[in-house]
């Protein structure tokens, strides 16, 4: 039986031993409709159910089984004995998830039949023990149309599905193109925090240098798109075949398009073509029909195998594939396909993956083969979407500035007492003071990647004295080279009241908060929606038209959680 991805009730939970150790791989039954899940590396799990009470059973070797009755609107906090005849055996404890992101990153909750990893919050972290911070930037935003997605069906989202860093990647905030030819520019801002008297909100923003669109290299671009059974819905394959084809629409003669199709079998659909006969690859994108099992496998080492006998020196070589994500022939769990990715990756060949569908799609996967393929990842939720992402910020998607982006951010323990880092959830590789092993993004032309951290300055009364509040250095590949880059900044003490600091940054604020509270953070205060609202209604831009819907998205996500805590309640 699959859940519909209109249940209005998300269960959640923590699994611990007697000794508050996490636990992972607990076997999870849900006795309403008796579908098995399993806990994360953290020992969390997240089920979508249609009830408000319901009961499972909990199963681990080693603990004894225990069935619990419960109310699915209040986060679980749960304790499994350990077996007697099994103390004295003793058990290896779990890697820590802040020390060991990557092993954490490998476990997924479900949805329906949706996937997503299992992310746990960036904690509070004391700069006296950890001044050193670091993160991989990216220019990835599903998130936000997939969140977009769940919302405009009536249904509450997923916490999991709710990356902050991708929603505000979403609106390019507060872009400004670096002087002198530089491939970037790195600006910050100290202000106040809006949920929290005793923080301080520090902005780091990260502009990537604009490309002329009448000067980039050719393109050798591979469609590899999904046409098996599953994408046999009006918001797939479809949608996809007219987001492709708008695509074309733009291509130049200079360009090369190739077609992998796959839906039971996997074929060249089309040969290499210039993107001059934009008649023919247009017919054929039309052509194709959803039929057939899922061997994504083969098609992605089929693509990047004709990708490379295409290959432009210098060019924009990129395979961008389309799909639900629902492989199911071939190689398809997260870490076989991240092993293939990564091996695809020193090809020099770029990936680009669009998501589309519901109720059976895989963002864990995308999200997977998009870091890996040293590439992006987008959601297509409609045709507006498709447009944006294909047509209006072509450059941004498909043409990168840099590679293996990642920023360090050192913090003045004399001024700053601890920081925590608002989204990159599961990508703070490690809080050591050394960030050589860290593997950064893509950034393509144009990007504005902003990033936002809550500080508690080590003084009550002022900052106004002191400067430096944190040192940042942003490290990166130029494409086609292994030559490492790195520009240094310099965080000044410039603070300013939250009503005087730029719209963007007060925008950005209202985003961060919007995310909170759909992942329902331990670290944002139970409030109504009232404050995140209002931030947005006095910072939004109305001749901006992704920032107007943001606006009526927040009116739909407070009907949507009002309305269920109301029910609560009663």
């Amino acid at each position: 039986m699959v859940l519909s991805a209109n249940a209005q009730y998300y269960l959640r939970g923590e699994i611990k031993d007697e000794k508050s150790q996490s636990l992972q791989n607990v076997k999870i039954l849900l006795n309403s409709d008796k579908n098995i899940y399993y806990s994360g590396s953290s020992g969390g799990f997240g089920i979508t159910v249609r009830a408000l009470y319901d009961s499972i059973t909990l199963s681990l070797d080693g603990f004894e089984t225990q069935g619990i009755k419960l109310k699915t609107d209040v986060l679980q906090q749960i304790t499994m004995k350990t077996l007697s005849s099994n103390i004295s055996k003793g058990r290896q404890k779990l890697i820590s998830i802040t020390k060991d992101q990557q092993f954490s990153s490998t476990y997924s909750w479900f949805v329906s039949d949706e996937s997503y990893f299992s992310l746990v919050e960036n904690e509070t972290v004391s700069v006296n023990k950890f001044p050193n911070t670091a993160f991989s930037l990216n220019i990835n935003k599903a998130s936000y149309s997939n969140i977009r997605r769940f919302l405009n069906t009536k249904s509450m989202v997923p916490p999991d599905a709710v990356r902050i860093e991708e929603l505000l990647n979403y609106f390019n905030l507060h872009y400004k193109e670096p002087e002198n030819n530089a491939v970037f520019s790195i600006e910050s801002q100290l202000s106040d925090c809006p949920w929290n008297a005793e923080s301080k909100l520090l902005f780091l923003n990260v502009n990537a240098r604009k490309l002329d669109m009448e000067k980039v290299p050719p393109s050798n671009l591979v469609f590899l798109i999904d046409a098996s059974g599953s994408m046999d819905m009006p918001n797939r394959l479809p949608l996809v075949k007219a987001a492709f084809q708008m695509l074309v629409k733009n291509l130049r003669a200079q360009d090369t398009i190739s077609i992998v199709a796959y839906g039971g079998t996997v074929s060249i659909w089309l040969k290499p073509t210039s993107g001059a006969d934009k008649e023919t690859i247009i017919k054929s994108i039309e052509e194709l029909t959803a039929d057939g099992d899922t061997p994504g496998e083969s098609a992605i080492r089929m693509a990047y195998t004709l990708a490379e006998k295409t290959f432009i020196k210098n060019g924009n070589n990129r395979v961008i594939l389309a799909t639900d994500g629902d492989f199911n022939v071939g190689e398809i769990s997260e870490k076989a396909l991240e092993d293939l990715i990564t091996k695809e990756r020193k090809t020099g060949v770029y990936l680009t993956c669009l998501g589309v569908g519901m109720g059976n799609f895989k963002d864990s996967k995308l999200e997977t083969l998009a870091k890996r393929g040293n590439g992006n990842y987008a959601y297509l939720d409609d045709i507006k979407e498709a447009e944006k992402v294909l047509v209006k910020e072509v450059t941004q998607t498909f043409y990168s500035v840099a590679d293996d982006v990642y920023l360090n951010v050192h913090f003045n323990p004399a001024v700053i007492k601890n920081y925590r880092l608002l989204g990159f959830d599961n990508k703070r590789d490690a809080l050591a003071e050394t960030t050589g092993e860290l593997e950064g993004g893509e950034i393509g032309s144009g990007n504005s990647v902003l990033a936002i951290f809550e500080v508690t300055p080590n003084i009550s009364d002022s900052l106004s004295a002191i400067a430096f509040p944190a040192q940042v250095s942003l490290k990166y590949t130029l494409p086609a080279t292994k030559i490492i880059k790195e520009l240094k900044h310099d965080c000044l003490n410039n603070y300013k009241a939250f009503e005087e600091i730029d719209k963007e940054f007060q925008f950005a604020t209202s985003i961060a908060m919007f995310g909170m509270k759909l992942r329902q953070s331990k670290y944002f205060p139970i409030t109504d929606w009232s404050n995140t609202e209002k931030i947005a209604l006095m910072s939004y831009n109305p001749e901006n038209y992704l920032q107007k819907g943001f606006i009526d998205l927040i009116a739909v996500a407070k009907k949507i959680y009002v309305k269920k805590r109301r029910k609560t309640n009663d």
